[in-house]
């Protein structure tokens, strides 16, 4: 890896990362994520390691509440 940032749009995020577009919104809403600027269309963009982040952090809380069938 070339140490390269990669930025992506929320839609991007979603389907790389196999999340709903409204998971990227609510991250960004929550504050777990933040926009890093705009493309050229005038569209929100964010670092891969950034949305990265927030799946993981996100995934690791739905561990914590999930309980174990009996």
């Amino acid at each position: 890896m070339t140490g390269e940032t990669i930025w992506m749009t929320a839609q991007e995020a979603a389907d790389h990362f196999g999340v709903a577009l409204k998971s990227i919104y609510r991250w960004t809403y929550e504050g777990r994520l933040v926009a890093g600027g705009l493309d050229h269309r005038g569209q929100k963009v964010f670092r891969h390691l950034d949305v990265a982040r927030a799946e993981k952090a996100t995934r690791a809380k739905a561990k914590r509440v999930l309980v174990p069938a009996a």
